[in-house]
């Protein structure tokens, strides 16, 4: 099947030919076709099948015809990070060039008067994550009931960053005539929930079962100590088969440390993480992508808004804390059908989360090495073991040899008494009934 087959335009079969694109993906294939029909749709794919195009590309063609209004947007994608929001951008821009239709970006992190300006001119596609749009709603820059098609993307995203509630008001004050599309890669109860309010009669279409890794991944679990991690990091950066990775942490503190540590080692570094500007992120991001640096220690902030094309290795440093972070982690390779490979470091206090991510995917990931020995633990002293016993000091046990061995030395008893000793040991060698000095508690050790 080629895209000719799909029913979509000669202006839109250009753009895909000029972007290099032969074949539909089966997301693609299986989701163009109705959505051109004007029915609502539940889209269920994993990360990297070509998910964003299957809605983008029948967009342009519903929409190519009509006119925009001020303040009043014709269709809305909803987006759960800016940084997704920026790649569907990017995708209209690359499909939608033979299209004269205009587009706003509405995400924080920038400012909101270029965004305000291009809204007061009228937009035919408005992208936006939900937070800055109902800004802008309860400030009254933008009406939304013009709005004739409705795209919630990454729902089950949506669901983990708390943003159903604003999609419940978003979609409440849309028209209730409007097309309604709903993508995600997971359908847990809530995203269920919120499909059977807000879409009518749905066609669900299905590429691959919620929650399964691309079988283009070949996925590794290394066993290693806490404090060993960072060396496990870099023996697999200097591997021969390491090209690019980008490297997931759950915290923004361990990226900033991280990009650091690698930057001392010599590696080519960027990173991207929640406290940085929107325009300084964009900025870490196309230099990844040009190749500039080939590392890119990221937080979940950015798990599924990047997008690049033959990233070879996708390394968690930390195990995710959601086990459906996994799949989207390390879905930023093995994208448009090329190969990766997915590196996940692992403690012994990560193994109940790597038993939840098992049971998502519904596989063991294979392990890779040999774990890592703990310390052995330092000998304790000997009055820890036996609290009750006489200890047996190394002078006690010398002096008879000496006596043994100096047989013209007069009997230990004609000796001078020997020097006067610190109540502690006296302690050790006399006969212990009492509870133990603070320094020989197993609290102290």
């Amino acid at each position: 099947m080629t895209f000719a087959d799909l029913g979509l335009s000669d202006e839109l079969l250009r753009s895909v030919a000029d972007s290099g694109y032969g074949e539909p993906t089966p997301i693609q294939r299986a989701a163009i076709p109705p959505v051109l029909m004007g029915k609502d749709l539940i889209g269920i794919a994993q990360t990297g099948t070509g998910k964003t195009a299957s809605f983008v590309l029948p967009m342009l063609d519903i929409l190519h015809q009509g006119r925009s209004r001020a303040r009043m947007p014709r269709s809305l994608i909803l987006e759960p990070t800016r940084e997704l929001a920026q790649q569907v951008s990017e995708n209209f821009d690359k499909y939608g060039k033979y299209h004269p239709l205009s587009m706003a970006l509405l995400i924080g992190g920038v400012q909101m008067g270029d965004q305000v300006k291009a809204l007061e001119k009228g937009v035919d596609v408005l992208i936006a994550t939900p937070g800055r749009l109902m800004d802008l709603f309860q400030r009254g820059k933008i009406l939304l009931t013009g709005c004739e098609l409705l795209v919630i993307d990454e729902a089950d995203r949506m669901l983990d960053m708390g943003f159903i509630p604003d999609i419940e008001e978003i979609c409440s004050k849309l028209p209730k005539s409007r097309q309604t599309l709903l993508f995600s890669a997971t359908m847990p109860p809530p995203i269920q929930k919120l499909a059977q309010k807000f879409l009518n009669d749905p066609k669900r279409v299905e590429v691959a079962r919620p929650a399964t890794a691309n079988v283009n991944i070949e996925q590794r679990l290394v066993e290693v100590r806490g404090d060993k991690k960072k060396d496990a990091l870099r023996d697999i950066l200097r591997h021969e088969e390491f090209r690019n990775a980008i490297i997931f942490s759950n915290r923004k503190t361990t990226v900033r440390e991280l990009a650091t540590s690698l930057k001392r080692s010599g590696f080519s570094v960027g990173q991207i993480q929640g406290d940085m500007d929107q325009s300084d992120r964009i900025a870490e991001f196309d230099r990844f992508k040009e190749g500039d640096i080939n590392i890119l220690v990221a937080s979940d902030v950015a798990a599924r808004g990047l997008d690049v094309k033959g990233v070879s290795h996708v390394v968690n440093f930390d195990v995710p804390w959601q086990p459906d972070d996994y799949v989207h982690r390390i879905g930023r390779t093995g994208r448009a059908g090329m190969t990766g490979i997915a590196i996940t470091l692992a403690t012994r206090e990560d193994a109940e989360a790597v038993q939840r991510i098992e049971k998502l995917i519904g596989h063991k990931i294979p392990r890779a090495g040999t774990p890592a020995k703990e310390p052995e633990a330092q000998p304790a002293p000997a009055p820890k073991a036996e609290a009750n016993a006489k200890p047996k000091t190394p002078s006690r046990a010398k002096k008879p040899k000496a006596v043994e061995h100096a047989p013209k030395v007069e009997p230990i008893e004609q000796a001078a008494p020997p020097p006067e000793r610190s109540p502690v040991v006296e302690d050790m060698e006399g006969d212990w009934n009492g509870p133990l000095p603070s320094f020989l508690s197993v609290s102290a050790v």
